[in-house]
């Protein structure tokens, strides 16, 4: 299987951010952080993506949205995230 991509929307001095990316790191994964506070199009795909949530991050692997970090913490913590991070559907 192919590794999916994996987009963290974030933005600044966000505490929750800060733990989503270390959550990966700690794991080896690569990631694409896209700062919504930097740029209104950003913002605005991550609505999109998000189904309007504006809170950050917002974290998408693949094509599966998976909320925010409690959100990912929570698949971790079901064992659910690194098959998720695998490439395995959910």
């Amino acid at each position: 299987m192919n590794t999916p991509e994996v987009v963290v929307y974030t933005g600044a001095a966000c505490p929750y951010c800060d733990r989503a990316k270390m959550l990966l790191e700690r794991k080896g994964v690569p990631y694409q952080e896209i700062r919504v506070d930097r740029s209104p199009e950003d913002l605005t795909t991550m609505l999109e993506r998000s189904g309007g949530r504006r809170s950050v991050p917002q974290i998408f692997i693949g094509g599966y949205h998976v909320g925010g970090f409690d959100d990912m913490s929570a698949l971790n913590l079901e064992g659910k995230l690194d098959p998720l991070l695998a490439g395995e559907p959910l």
